[in-house]
């Protein structure tokens, strides 16, 4: 039987900063392979970005599938003198397993693979279906080379995954308080306008951007956007920036610029939040001097699995070894979660965050315990 914790500490010795694979990935493949599944590794690239290793694996051929998903890739640790023992040696000390990865999400991982060795041994020939696992080494850089190329690959091969549970770690003081029914998402958006230079003792002669760019700030923060719905929260924009790169007291600057990220709920979409955008900004320069740009990107679309058979297995699961009822919540950044609802009903359940991408990264020897056990207790379920 696998030993979740001595996997854990198998996965964090791993130098796995993406995009590195760093054995990891070779690591779960060996695991899984002697569980019965068939592995498939798939590495893609695109415009120069380097290369990056994923790993899809199965075992069963009848519907219904259903997918553990997750990423071996870890941020940078930074300075390893900041860290108390060594990012990449994992040490148990108070109870607590510390290393890069332990909640973000290597302990996730290890525990999804003793929980189904668990599962397969108590069913035997009873069970009925397939398991498969996605896991990326892209989740922490550019997501564009890891889940999305794989659930484009596996629709290529006309494979189907009928539900996925993405081991985020989804916790917020202790294992079992949440489990995670969708998403917001996230737009960026950097506005910039343009003036004429000038001597401030001469403003006829020049033409100043700053209080346009003000003026467009003040339209995207006047009103609330929305106040939010049954699942989700409103939808939030800040302004992170505001730049003007003028150093000298007397001059009148020629451009102006400021970015703004919104992280928006199911009530709007990337495309209606950049018209709204667009709208907002032609009403302020209308009949202004000077002109302005846009750049606006979308990293993520907002998404919901309604509240169903899916989360109720989970949450049930939670219930069952934890002994709490965990909240249907849709808070937090984006994941691989959303990419993979175009293709299946998606929920997350994983680790306590506290400490992700933090020095000294830390999770509870007994919570990793737990999670294993709650992920078979998921497969129970949900193949019941």
């Amino acid at each position: 039987m696998t030993d979740v914790l001595e996997l854990s500490q198998a996965l964090i010795r791993c130098p796995s900063v993406t995009p590195e694979e760093g054995g990891a990935l070779d690591l779960l493949q060996a695991r899984l392979e002697a569980l019965g599944f068939a592995c498939t590794r798939l590495a893609f690239s695109e415009d120069g970005t380097p290369d990056v290793d994923n790993l899809y694996a199965r075992i069963g051929t009848e519907a219904p599938n259903f997918c553990f998903a997750g990423h071996t890739d870890v941020v940078p640790p930074g300075d390893p003198g900041d860290w108390t023992s060594p990012p990449f040696a994992p040490e148990i000390r108070d109870g607590r397993l510390y290393g890069r990865g332990a909640s973000d999400m290597k302990c996730a991982v290890a525990a999804m693979v003793a929980g189904t060795e668990s599962f397969l041994k108590g069913a035997g020939d009873t069970f009925k279906g397939s398991i498969s696992f996605l896991i990326t080494g892209d989740e922490e850089g550019p997501s564009v080379n890891g889940t999305q190329k794989v659930l484009g690959w596996l629709a290529e091969q006309g494979e189907t995954i009928d539900a996925c549970l993405v081991g985020e770690p989804t916790n917020v003081e202790r294992m079992g308080d949440m489990v995670k029914i969708g998403r917001r998402g996230s737009l960026n958006c950097t506005v910039t306008v343009t003036g004429t230079q000038g001597h401030v003792a001469y403003p006829h002669l020049a033409d100043n951007p700053v209080p346009k760019l003000l003026k467009i700030l003040n339209a995207f923060t006047a009103e609330p956007l929305d106040r939010g719905n049954e699942h989700f929260p409103a939808t939030n924009l800040e302004i992170t920036t505001v730049d003007v790169g003028n150093a000298t007291t007397n001059l009148i600057p020629a451009k102006a610029s400021a970015r703004i990220n919104i992280r928006f709920n199911d009530m709007h979409s990337g495309a209606s939040l950049t018209r709204l955008i667009e709208e907002r900004c032609a009403d302020v320069m209308k009949g202004e001097t000077g002109g302005y740009d846009l750049d606006i990107s979308v990293s993520g679309e907002s998404f919901l699995t309604p509240p169903g058979r899916l989360s109720d297995v989970v949450a049930g699961a939670v219930k069952a070894v934890t002994g709490q009822d965990p909240e249907l919540s849709t808070t937090g950044g984006t994941s691989d979660a959303r990419f993979i609802k175009d293709h299946c009903p998606v929920v997350e359940f994983g680790m306590v965050n506290e400490t992700a991408h933090k020095v000294n990264e830390n999770a509870l020897v007994s919570e990793v315990r737990d999670l294993a056990r709650v992920y078979e207790e998921v497969l129970k379920r949900f193949f019941a």
